[in-house]
């Protein structure tokens, strides 16, 4: 009978993948998600102590993510990104190379400040749209954006959402997360810089053809005031066990306060930005993956692990954790992982961290991240290509992974 019980939540997890591949509207996502949150639970494998214990791990986390979306939503229609754009661009003067580290630079920054999701689905397509009306190639750009959109949310708790999930495991404060992991960064920065510099070495011997128009009339200063306040709220409250979410929530409210006052959005728009049908299936897919969690997989996952933070133990858990974000996406490895490396502290779980953001952009099936980046794309009529995708990703991710296993075994 065991057996077939611990089927259901495989089961489950295999339809809500299936049901975030296809990424269809807010109510289906949320109804799916209830639909294989409903069914795992009545097999029994979870009790109710062990429920509430991880919708208390995951509410925190969830109403952050609804917070920040809202943050970065205001954002955009304030023209935040589309100002940052042009100033790169004008910055650049017309030079593709210095372009394109602008555009590395400001992908690196919204992705630590904003998330990757800001990055993926608001900033990739006005760098994309603006090469096109330059007259040059968008991949350079795009790849920028997709690759730290992954890489780049190793910097901050509230980069990632598998930075969150990890850090009630974690014994460290905002601030203390950032110091860990700034040296780790900045050396994966300078491998993805120049593995993509060489990659998109003829593409970006291209020069402009063609000017911007003048820079667009917008509301980027209250905004970005906005959220350098968030981001010291992070820092400062962080040490008082204030999760994230209080803050973002603060800054999400004041903003679409302004927003409405100023006529940028709406009530409605503003709820819509929060992805309350996302915030459902992420919470269904949390209960999912801790029943998964008691049965095989886990006991699989559990031996796979090593049993110290020696550099071969770490740079195992980092190619574990890259593994199961392929196979399961980066947000249902990170809930399948994270508490079993538990004992190993905090060497383990950052080891983690680096396979769950730099390893998940090994695929398209390993952040969701990637699959939204994709579709924002054509949404903008640019179709990349799989085997493009994978040029870049088959040999950034690799070299990427290693780069920051060594950095950290070195400062850790």
């Amino acid at each position: 009978m065991r057996p077939l019980l611990d089927a259901v939540p495989a089961i489950a997890l295999v339809a809500l993948l299936a049901t975030a591949y296809r990424h269809p509207s807010g109510r289906t996502e949320a109804s799916i998600g209830l639909a294989a949150a409903a069914v795992t639970l009545a097999t029994g494998l979870l009790s109710l102590e062990q429920l509430e214990a991880e919708l208390r791990h995951l509410g925190p986390v969830i109403a952050f993510l609804c917070t920040i979306l809202v943050v970065a939503e205001v954002c955009s229609r304030a023209g935040v990104f589309t100002a940052a754009a042009h100033h790169v661009v004008t910055l650049s003067r017309g030079d593709s190379v210095k372009l394109f580290t602008g555009v590395f630079v400001l992908a690196a920054a919204v992705t630590a400040v904003l998330s990757l999701d800001a990055t993926v689905v608001l900033v990739a397509p006005v760098i994309v749209t603006a090469a096109v009306t330059l007259g040059l190639p968008y991949r350079p750009g795009a790849s920028a954006c997709l690759r730290m959109a992954n890489s780049a949310s190793l910097l901050l708790p509230v980069s990632n959402l598998t930075n969150l999930l990890a850090m009630p495991y974690l014994d460290l404060t905002f601030g203390g997360f950032a110091l860990r992991m700034a040296p780790v960064l900045a050396v994966v920065l300078v491998v993805e810089y120049v593995v993509l510099r060489v990659l998109h070495r003829d593409d970006l011997r291209v020069r402009p053809t063609r000017t911007l128009p003048d820079d667009p009339p917008g509301h980027a200063r209250t905004p970005v005031v906005a959220v350098l306040v968030m981001l010291t709220g992070f820092a400062v409250l962080s040490p008082f066990g204030i999760d994230p979410f209080w803050v973002s929530g603060a800054t999400a409210a004041f903003l679409v306060v302004w927003g409405v006052r100023d006529g940028l959005l709406d009530v409605r728009r503003a709820v819509h930005a929060a992805h309350p049908g996302f915030a459902v299936f992420v919470l269904c897919l949390g209960v999912v993956v801790a029943a998964l969690s008691t049965g095989p997989l886990g006991d699989v996952v559990a031996e796979a692990l090593p049993t110290s933070t020696s550099y071969a133990g770490l740079l195992t858990i980092a190619l574990l954790a890259t593994l199961l974000a392929n196979l399961l996406t980066n947000l249902s490895a990170t809930l399948l992982l994270v508490p079993l490396l538990a004992p190993l502290g905090v060497p383990g779980i950052l080891a983690a961290l680096i396979g769950l953001n730099i390893g998940s952009g090994l695929t398209y099936t390993g952040s969701l991240a990637n699959l939204l980046w994709r579709r924002s794309l054509v949404r903008h009529d640019v179709h990349p290509s799989l085997a493009e995708f994978h040029r870049v990703s088959l040999v950034a991710t690799p070299l990427s992974l290693v780069a920051a296993v060594t950095t950290l075994w070195l400062v850790v």
